[in-house]
């Protein structure tokens, strides 16, 4: 089982060698090709051989590639993901509205809920009951965007009520580094399962390769959301980008047992597509963030 994010920061030459992938610096390093789950280039420096590129396809390694700034700008996406492929794009161009929208309020109300109870963690607690009175007006695929106000009232307690997640900070650089990363580990599971990227339950922007991923990540936010909010950050470089990475192998708690978060997220997405084809969103296995 693939477990480990490796990250790439210096110009090198990565290659394959003997079920290896070996990366080729100052010094020389080999890493078991199997147990890469997402590996990420932050120097456009680097090269990788074809053959290397082939060997992650195949072990279904999602590959991030980062921009001169070293900030995430793109990833590797297969043809093919699962043996069924074609089985599954048919169930899911299938899905109604009614199974959609029904689980999309399943998983805004669940982000509500995460948002909510981070609030209180902090003491924010005017804010947190306003959040959940949010949650109790939620209706049918949140046609009257609790989400939305929910994320203003939230981002303002944390962080303060000049912040917007429009600026230009070091504290908006590192929350979409955190969220690149979880996007990347749900791309990848989406692939492993089957389904589409581009075809989502409730996004549906037409240059957004990754409208279905980026509905399911919406609860695991607020683990990045809570990563930032501790580490006071005034700038953003490789370490803090380090502390970002680390937590795809942080223990959380789902369906009863200590997982991963790159485990949990693997989970979680099965079952929303178990719950998809089913119309049943109680089944959703949600992580306790």
């Amino acid at each position: 089982m693939s477990w480990r994010t490796v990250i790439i920061s210096q110009r090198c030459k990565l290659d394959l060698n003997m079920g290896y992938m070996v990366v080729r610096g100052e010094d020389t390093r080999r890493v078991f090709l199997d147990e890469i789950a997402i590996l990420v280039l932050e120097s456009p420096a680097i090269s990788i051989t074809g053959a290397l590129l082939s060997a992650l396809s195949k072990n279904k390694t999602r590959i991030i590639f980062c921009d001169e700034k070293r900030s995430p700008y793109g990833e590797l996406e297969l043809y093919y993901g699962s043996h069924d492929s074609s089985r599954k794009l048919r169930i899911q161009m299938g899905w109604t509205a009614e199974q959609k929208g029904l689980i999309w309020t399943g998983i805004v109300a669940e982000k509500i809920r995460n948002q909510a109870k981070h609030l209180n963690d902090l003491g924010h607690i005017k804010e947190c009951t306003m959040l959940m009175g949010y949650l109790d007006e939620l209706e049918f695929c949140d046609s009257t965007n609790r989400e939305g106000h929910a994320a203003k009232v939230y981002f303002n307690a944390i962080f303060g009520m000049d912040f917007s997640r429009g600026q230009d900070s070091p504290i908006n650089a590192a929350l979409n580094y955190g969220y690149g990363l979880i996007l990347s580990a749900v791309n990848r599971e989406v692939a492993i399962n089957g389904y589409c990227s581009q075809i989502g339950l409730f996004h549906d922007n037409v240059f957004n390769p990754y409208n279905l991923s980026s509905d399911l990540m919406e609860p695991f936010r607020v683990i990045v959301d809570r990563m930032v909010v501790g580490m006071n950050i005034v700038e953003f470089g490789t370490e803090q980008k380090r502390e970002l990475a680390s937590m795809l192998n942080d223990l959380i708690l789902i369906d009863m047992s200590r997982q991963t978060l790159l485990n949990a997220i693997k989970i979680y997405v099965k079952s929303v597509f178990d719950a998809v084809n089913d119309e049943d969103p109680s089944i959703i296995k949600f992580a306790e963030i």
